[in-house]
């Protein structure tokens, strides 16, 4: 079953500008048109775009999900180099991740600050 830009703008919570986009920059090279033109998403298109959104959320550019796209349509012959920028990717997350818990613990001083303060002018 296939999916129209808007069906699946509506599932990805993302605009039809911005699929329109991510094909423009290649990061959606296998999408098919339909007879009349239109595109014609498919559920493994879905999975595709839940894979771009996450590496684009964790903070890899545009660039490098592009090159990650293209590793996979080489095939298998360029599972090791993938691997790695997996893993490269892994390290720049959890590094991501400890630098907001460290900002966190800070807002949650700042609150316990202003709890006890609040108390004290009551």
């Amino acid at each position: 079953m296939g999916y129209s830009i808007a069906e699946v703008a509506e599932k990805t919570h993302l605009t039809a500008h911005t699929l329109r986009y991510y094909e423009k920059e290649g990061l959606l090279p296998f999408i098919d048109r339909s007879d009349s033109g239109n595109r014609d998403f498919k559920d493994k298109d879905l999975e595709w775009l839940e894979l771009i959104c996450c590496l684009k959320n964790t903070g890899m550019p545009i660039k490098q999900i592009k090159e990650v796209i293209g590793l996979c349509l080489k095939g298998d012959d360029t599972l090791d180099v993938r691997r790695e920028i997996f893993i490269t990717h892994r390290e720049e997350v959890i590094n991501q991740m400890a630098e907001l818990q460290k900002n966190l613990d800070k807002i949650n001083c700042k609150i316990n600050y202003y709890d006890c303060a609040c108390k004290k002018s009551i």
